[in-house]
């Protein structure tokens, strides 16, 4: 747990340290930007989508195996 605090402590004088040193930037977004963006974002969704289909069976062997676990019958004892 220190060591988490420390690394968070760290953190946070790193960013306050950016903050005051601050100098501005001469830059500009080109007009292309934003559909690149766009254009990670929907072949990341169609990346994940093809990884699905391509896992399909393995997944849903899966998740039937998880939802569909029963208890064992009781013992009939006479």
């Amino acid at each position: 747990m220190n060591r988490v605090r420390m690394t968070l402590i760290v953190l946070s004088f790193a960013c306050v340290v950016c903050f005051i040193f601050e100098r501005p930037a001469h830059a500009y977004l080109d007009m292309g930007t934003g559909s690149f963006f766009l254009q990670v974002a929907i072949a990341s969704f169609l990346g994940v989508l093809v990884t699905l289909k391509i896992y399909w069976r393995k997944l849903k062997k899966r998740l039937a195996l998880i939802f569909s676990r029963k208890k064992d019958p009781p013992d009939n004892e006479v």
